[in-house]
């Protein structure tokens, strides 16, 4: 006899099926083998009381502080655990209950909704512009066509093509410098028919910007405001563009003097609640959310949302993750931007395991090697 543990984010579909499971089994069995963690906060120990004994008359925990059971406190921080097929019976359960418990079923429920297979797709960057942070992704004229048909050939399913910088301490551009800048560049891919090999990303907060690429075959606006502008909304419902909403803390040019946050998690999730639904009352059907690592974050700020990105799946929306050679690198081991690609690809690779499902990188070739090795490990 053989006894082997398996790995607590190995995908147990797989396994299941290696063993000859009746196909029939396979989720009911995969339903109680995946285990879910949500942290709880500021509970009514009324809710947490009730929760605890429905928790544990399915199989499930709910750890709470010392003291909930005779009301010390009137709210409560709490730890549910449960696997999937628990959380199901349990988020059913609450939806009768006071104290808020409803409410709490609710997000159970779109949690449990969210949590699916997904694809994983590599976004190639291209700045049409002199100063972004990395010098090698700098490209212009037929530098840049080049550079766009080698991501191709890599095997870059996205390419983000934008014309100023938004780094910390950048400054704006006006509209008609950054159109100066990137047009000869969207010409050319108009010209060699590239929208037609591979989706094209128009990273841009500019209307008329905006505008011009999706008018020469890009498909996917890439806004670092989140939409903060209503005519890059009517822009993207018309076009039925994917918009890419991004959090970000500030502009470029203040975004890294001194971020704050309460729960940086609880606000980025707030922040996409309401620019979702902004995106949606104008038409807007597809949505891509991006934390927004570097942009307005400490370096723990960035640690705890790319901890913590399966809780943004509750949106049901693609999560797209950008850390590549990002400065975040340098301050947990000081390392200069040229070789900061090992400790991109650790946390894009942790990234994925946390929901993820599009990544932006300065490194096609490489990403796409390091993911064929991370799906083979995710294969069995």
């Amino acid at each position: 006899m053989v006894l082997t543990k398996l790995a607590s984010t190995g995908d147990i579909k797989h396994y299941l099926k290696a063993l000859g499971v009746d196909s029939g089994g396979i989720p009911i069995l995969a339903s109680k083998a995946t285990l879910h963690r949500f942290k709880i906060e500021h509970l009514h120990v009324g809710a947490a009381n009730i929760l605890k004994q429905d928790a544990l008359s399915v199989g499930a925990d709910l750890a709470v502080p010392r003291g909930t059971v005779t009301a010390q406190h009137t709210h409560v921080d709490a730890l549910l655990i449960a696997t999937t097929k628990q959380l199901g019976i349990l988020a059913k359960k609450e939806l009768a209950q006071p104290f808020g418990l409803k409410q709490l079923a609710l997000e159970l429920q779109r949690h449990l909704k969210a949590h699916r297979a997904k694809s994983i797709e590599i976004m190639g960057v291209i700045n049409a512009n002199d100063d972004s942070f990395y010098e090698q992704s700098r490209f212009s004229g037929s530098s840049a066509l080049t550079k766009i048909v080698g991501m191709i050939e890599e095997g870059a399913d996205i390419i983000d093509i934008g014309a100023v910088s938004s780094r910390p301490g950048s400054t704006a551009v006006s509209a008609e410098e950054e159109m100066a800048r990137i047009r000869p560049v969207i010409d050319a891919i108009a010209a060699e028919a590239l929208p037609k090999s591979v989706r094209l990303s128009i990273d841009s907060y500019a209307p008329s910007v905006v505008a011009y690429a999706l008018d020469n075959g890009f498909q996917i606006v890439n806004d670092i405001t989140g939409l903060a502008n209503d005519e890059l909304c009517r822009l993207c419902a018309s076009y039925k563009a994917t918009a890419v909403i991004m959090h970000m803390q500030g502009t470029p040019d203040t975004m890294q003097q001194h971020p704050h946050y309460d729960n940086v998690v609880a606000e980025v999730s707030d922040f996409f609640a309401q620019r979702v639904a902004k995106a949606e009352s104008f038409g807007v059907e597809k949505i891509i959310l991006d934390v927004g690592i570097g942009f307005g974050k400490t370096l723990q700020h960035n640690l705890q949302l790319l901890r913590s990105l399966e809780h943004f799946a509750c949106f049901n929306k693609a999560l797209l993750v950008g850390a590549s050679r990002k400065s975040m690198i340098d301050q947990i081991t000081p390392t200069p931007i040229e070789e900061r690609l090992s400790g991109t690809l650790t946390l894009h690779l942790k990234a994925l395991d946390n929901g993820a499902s599009i990544l932006r990188v300065h490194d096609v070739k490489e990403h796409v090697q390091a993911l064929k090795v991370y799906e083979a490990l995710h294969a069995f």
